[in-house]
């Protein structure tokens, strides 16, 4: 049986980060070769992720690491198609560096704060799926891209204002861009996790969801996380195999009509 992934190359953002290294490793397992890119303050992680890569891999694929900041849009530019150049054309893309900034109400959110998710979230997105667009024009070759979205940029969120908005522009830019490349053979979809755990993601939002004084959320992390599930239909939240699934269904052949598609990968939540 062939590999969904194989013979593909791949490029995952935020790759140190539980999602992103979630994804890398399913699309190693996938078959794919994998292009495991952070923040150079991540490289730690990164090396851990193609570790996990490497052990993932049943076929000796190399497995890369890279760092640029998705803000720095020349270098963006400048990193994929000298990838492109080095390694061949990147075929697949899980656009996912993000940055969720600050929990606060909206009457005391930081401007600057909420430019610098904006800034991340969707320019930077912006900026990666525009390169790897533009590589694969030029080789001529039909890709795939899948841009991390959130179920805060479908239905709010409180205390998260500015990244709800910038998750919601990431569903549009995809929806878009879809349009856009469909004719270059380059397919654009989205995934819209909800809650996911256990780990540092899930301890994260019920530690500051706590902090913040909110009419939506109690005061203490143990009563922030029942009320958390309880607004998942399935009572429980996703995993991180659970998300990575749903990314790598999308880059593969398997999906080849879907295009411009957010996936809510979210136990029924809206």
């Amino acid at each position: 049986m062939i590999a969904p992934a194989a013979g593909k190359l791949a490029l995952v953002t935020g790759a140190a980060g539980d999602i992103g290294r979630a994804v890398a490793v399913r699309l190693a397992t996938d078959g794919a070769s994998v292009i495991a890119a952070d923040l150079m303050s991540a490289a730690d992680g990164l090396a851990e992720t193609q570790r996990l890569c490497v052990n993932a891999s049943s076929n000796g694929l190399a497995m890369t690491t890279t760092t640029f900041d998705v803000t720095d849009t020349a270098v963006v530019r400048e990193t994929i198609a000298g990838l492109a150049s080095e390694l061949g054309p990147v075929d697949l893309l899980f656009n996912n560096a993000g940055y969720q900034g600050e929990f606060a109400n909206t009457l005391d959110a930081s401007i600057e704060d909420v430019r610098r998710v904006l800034e991340v979230n969707v320019t930077g997105v912006f900026a990666v799926l525009q390169a790897f667009a533009q590589q694969l024009q030029r080789a001529g070759r039909p890709g795939a891209a899948v841009n991390t979205a959130s179920m805060p940029g479908v239905s709010g969120a409180p205390n998260k204002a500015g990244y709800s908005s910038s998750k919601a522009a990431g569903i549009a830019l995809t929806k878009s861009a879809a349009k856009d490349l469909a004719p270059h053979g380059i397919r654009v979809n989205a995934i819209s996790p909800a809650f996911v755990g256990p780990g540092a993601m899930w301890d994260n939002q019920v530690q500051k969801q706590a902090e913040v004084s909110s009419i939506y959320f109690a005061d203490t992390e143990t009563e922030v996380a029942k009320q958390m599930i309880e607004q998942i239909p399935m009572r429980r939240y996703g995993s991180l195999d659970e998300v990575a699934s749903v990314a790598a269904f999308l880059l593969s052949d398997d999906a080849s009509y879907l295009t411009g598609v957010n996936l809510e990968v979210s136990g029924g939540s809206t």
